[in-house]
């Protein structure tokens, strides 16, 4: 498996790959509105999409998004966040997630961000114990609800400085 940044052209089955993933493991409903926004991040500047490639095959995908261009969660310049990790059902528990987590992070620390900040949903719990083993901690203070009944559970890690 490799890691590498998304290629020009690569981004709607890029997008494809994380409605599948999200709708497939029931996460996000086939007719939610978040579904557009998983097809088209990173799109725009401020981001940097990462894919896992396998055999020719992408696998999965992470986006790394910089102050002001992320979420509701990044707080000021010095702040990089994690968006819409997803890997293929039939890559799973085989590393694919790690690498990528490892990549976006590495890429948030070459950024110059002194923090990085995800959000995850309740329901993502395999996602979470990959967090915490990957030393991001709970920021309790800052999880939101998105609409009612869907509160975002916000994790945080420190990045060395340098």
């Amino acid at each position: 498996m490799d890691v590498r940044e998304m290629r020009a052209g690569e981004l709607p089955e890029v997008g494809e790959l994380r409605v599948a993933t999200y709708v497939g493991q029931g996460h996000v409903a086939p007719d939610s509105d978040y579904l557009a926004k998983l097809r088209t991040l990173g799109g725009d500047p401020g981001s940097l999409v990462l894919v896992a490639e396998d055999g020719g095959r992408l696998v999965g995908t992470i986006t790394v998004q910089s102050y002001p261009h992320g979420g509701e969660v990044l707080r000021g310049p010095e702040e990089s966040e994690i968006r819409a990790l997803a890997v293929a059902p039939d890559a799973q528990r085989g590393g694919v997630g790690r690498g990528l987590l490892r990549a976006g992070v590495a890429a948030a620390a070459l950024s110059g961000a002194g923090r990085l900040v995800l959000c995850t949903m309740p329901s993502m719990v395999g996602a979470q114990r990959m967090y915490a083993m990957a030393g991001f901690g709970r920021l309790y203070e800052r999880d939101w609800e998105v609409r009612p009944g869907l509160r975002l559970l916000v994790y945080g890690l420190d990045l060395p400085a340098g």
